[in-house]
C-alpha cells in the first residue's frame, strides 16, 4: 500500500532527480534510492555483527588455522 507523503528537497537535488529519473517519476526514483540505502545499511549492520562474532573468536580461529597449515606439506 502506498502512502502518500511530503519531503522538502533541495532544488539541485531535485533537478539531478529529474536529470537521472530515466523516465522514471520522481517518486519511483526516490523510492528505489531509499530501498537501496536501506539495504546496503541492513548488509553493513550483518557485515559489523559478522565481524564482531569473527573478533571474539579471533584467538581460538587463528590457533586452529596455525594447526591446520602445520599439516600442509612442503611444495
Amino acid at each position: 500500500m502506498k502512502i502518500k507523503t511530503s519531503i522538502t528537497i533541495e532544488e539541485d537535488l531535485i533537478e539531478h532527480i529529474d536529470e537521472t529519473s530515466g523516465g522514471k517519476s520522481r517518486s519511483e526514483l526516490i523510492e528505489a534510492a531509499v530501498r537501496e540505502y536501506l539495504e546496503r545499511r541492513k548488509k553493513e549492520k550483518r557485515d559489523l555483527e559478522d565481524l564482531s562474532v569473527l573478533n571474539k573468536n579471533a584467538g581460538r580461529l587463528n590457533k586452529e588455522a596455525e594447526d591446520v597449515l602445520s599439516y600442509q606439506a612442503e611444495i
